[in-house]
């Protein structure tokens, strides 16, 4: 609402010590899915407009939002809820919402039901849920009786209402309610009822935390990492008959000079691979001067990096592959490499592009001294 007929103020009650939840400290200060209870609640009122938080006097110095108003708890409910009005009226509300700092899993649907009842002229509003299971009656751990449930409701919060029938009904209220609904209906206000909904539980035992944070996380879904890495290698030509690159063996009157079998694109893909993981580079892992990995075929790094990857929980989505050369022509083969490429990482050959460029003439490639590479590799968490 963003007319002056309907200046809507939340009110958040904080002020309670919550102990029942465990943690050694009041509830609202707990930690939820990586936050404070009370950071999910502040930010589910935040698109809503202002927010007025009711402290204990002991946490006046909490941190809290920008923006957010606090004013200072009574030692009941009741009397923190009129310090929170009577603030929320120095600001110019026309209408609050009273709400649990504590039910950190209201959606914006249940809020917005609340105000939009509370614009098209309820004085009060508050969400619920039907009871659909059997109420029975107890004698210590003997069932003695059954209730009926027909028209009985759940009551949740935030609990909305025009601001002065419910300072009134504060006023003039003797003694402690079980929330604003009984105070404003004992003043002879009726109540006109809103959507509720399972998620919005308000967490009182310990074993809470455990089914509102799975709530937050269900809503969040799941969370995709994407990360992406580069690589570039360079290698000299010698005297040979032929250079392998990006696994296939092409004819040439020189080959790559290195310490494995220099398969300068299978070199740089491999790098790309491992610093999308931050692990290093090809000599990290495999060491030169390691006799062991003389004349090695690069599929075998490349496997590795792979493997690494899947180990790490990442799948490689594709990868992208450069080569910078005079010579031998790079276009006749590409499919050959991609194929290839694809065969040992365990892709569909249409994730994997490989290219070429030259130089123009300029440089060490340009002189048709060495062959370079550079490639880059996205991995998604799997």
């Amino acid at each position: 609402m963003t007319d002056e007929r309907h200046k809507v103020i939340t009110i958040l009650v904080a002020a309670g010590r919550g102990l029942r939840a465990g943690g050694g400290m009041p509830k609202q200060w707990r930690p939820l899915a990586g936050r404070r209870v009370a950071d999910w609640t502040l930010d589910a009122f935040a698109p809503f407009g202002t927010i007025v938080v009711v402290l204990h006097p002991d946490d006046m110095a909490v941190d809290l939002p920008g923006g957010v108003h606090r004013v200072t708890g009574g030692a009941t409910r009741g009397e923190s809820v009129k310090s929170g009005l009577t603030r929320a009226w120095a600001l110019g509300a026309t209408h609050v919402l009273i709400h649990d700092i504590a039910r950190p899993c209201v959606s914006p649907l249940v809020i917005q039901s609340v105000i939009d009842a509370l614009r098209t002229g309820a004085e009060a509003a508050a969400p619920g849920l039907p009871v659909t299971d059997a109420l029975w009656t107890v004698d210590g751990d003997r069932v003695t009786g059954t209730r009926d449930r027909t028209g009985l409701a759940r009551a949740q919060t935030p609990q909305g209402f025009a601001i002065g029938p419910i300072a009134a009904s504060h006023d003039g209220y003797p003694g402690e309610a079980a929330d604003d609904v009984e105070v404003v209906r004992a003043g002879g206000f009726e109540v006109v009822l809103t959507p509720g909904d399972d998620d919005n539980l308000k967490i009182t035992h310990p074993g809470d935390f455990a089914r509102a944070e799975a709530i937050l996380a269900r809503r969040k879904g799941p969370q995709m990492d994407i990360r992406m890495g580069n690589g570039y290698d360079v290698h000299a030509f010698e005297d040979g008959d032929h250079v392998v690159l990006c696994g296939v063996k092409i004819p040439h009157d020189r080959k790559l000079k290195g310490h494995s079998d220099a398969d300068v694109g299978m070199h740089a893909i491999t790098d790309a691979i491992y610093g999308a993981l931050a692990e290093g580079d090809i000599g990290r892992h495999f060491p030169p001067s390691d006799p062991q990995w003389k004349g090695a075929e690069s599929r075998i790094f490349l496997a590795h990096a792979v493997d690494l990857a899947a180990k790490r929980g990442f799948a490689i989505s594709n990868v992208d592959c450069t080569l910078i050369c005079e010579e031998p022509k790079i276009g006749p083969h590409a499919q050959a490499m991609q194929d290839a490429l694809a065969q040992i990482m365990g892709l569909p050959a249409d994730r994997i592009s490989v290219k070429a460029t030259t130089s123009e003439k300029l440089g060490f490639t340009g002189r048709s001294e060495g062959i370079a590479s550079v490639a880059t590799c996205v991995v998604v968490s799997q």
